[in-house]
């Protein structure tokens, strides 16, 4: 009999509010105050989430997030620099007991959560594989030799956070408005470059398609990738006040957001 996983609802939150409680959540279950968990959730407003160790400096157009609305905000994972917009987008995050599902490496983890998106992504019609990566370089999901889902971690005590996104539809302009790049300073370069590894659930089936869609796509896919039964459940009150607490004194600060951190 496979083992039951705590499915919560699809949530829309404030990016600082999006992280304190995937935090929450893993310091719950590290704690044993809470099982193994899917969550799928949305960013209202359109958020930059940073890794753990990048830089704001480096790696977000400040001023363009100002004048659009964006928030930013810093992650407890570590991988790149990620624009989720408000419309566009559904992330998952799971917080599992390695020892329940016989996590081994950085690797090997991220292709049995990868599981579950792709099968969902072939339940939406397109064919997905799994993208290379290094413990250095989070893998990613790729169609047709494009991203179209990246995802990073944090491990404490035992217990995995993987949360990460798939592109419903992607507007490459606003990304690179307020991405910087490295490599070049000229804007519709870097967009055309965008195009070439980069793509969405729409750009692929070349048609509309409903969050509403995508997240039931999620759910089935997890629960055949990961070969997991879901239980609806909510956040308990101790998750909700653990969330609180960091999005007021973590999440929704500069020192927190602004600041460089060195490896966890």
């Amino acid at each position: 009999m496979s083992e039951i996983w705590r499915l919560l609802e699809l949530g829309v939150y404030d990016g600082y509010t999006n992280m304190a409680i995937d935090e929450a959540i893993l310091m719950a279950r590290v704690e044993r105050l809470s099982p193994n968990t899917l969550r799928f959730y949305r960013w209202k407003p359109s958020t930059v989430s940073l890794g753990y160790t990048r830089s704001v400096e480096d790696d977000v157009h400040v001023e363009a997030c100002s004048k659009y609305g964006v928030q930013i905000v810093r992650r407890c994972t570590g991988g790149g620099t990620v624009y989720h917009d408000a419309e566009g987008e559904i992330t998952y995050s799971v917080v599992v007991d390695e020892k329940a599902v016989g996590l081994i490496d950085i690797a090997r983890s991220y292709e049995l959560v990868y599981r579950g998106l792709i099968e969902a992504i072939e339940m939406l019609g397109l064919k997905a594989d799994f993208g290379s990566g290094t413990q250095e370089r989070c893998p990613n999901v790729m169609v047709m030799e494009r991203k179209i889902s990246g995802s990073s971690q944090a491990r404490r005590r035992g217990v995995l956070l993987q949360h990460g996104t798939l592109l419903v539809r992607a507007d490459l302009r606003r990304m690179f408005t307020l991405l910087k790049v490295p490599w070049s300073s000229n804007f519709e370069e870097v967009v055309k470059v965008a195009q070439r590894k980069i793509t969405s659930i729409e750009r692929e089936k070349g048609s509309t398609v409903t969050i509403d869609q995508v997240h039931k796509a999620l759910i089935e896919g997890f629960k055949r990738g990961l070969n997991v039964q879901l239980k609806d459940g909510s956040l308990t009150q101790h998750e909700l006040n653990l969330a609180e607490k960091l999005r007021v004194e973590k999440y929704a600060t500069d020192d927190w957001n602004f600041f460089k951190r060195g490896p966890p």
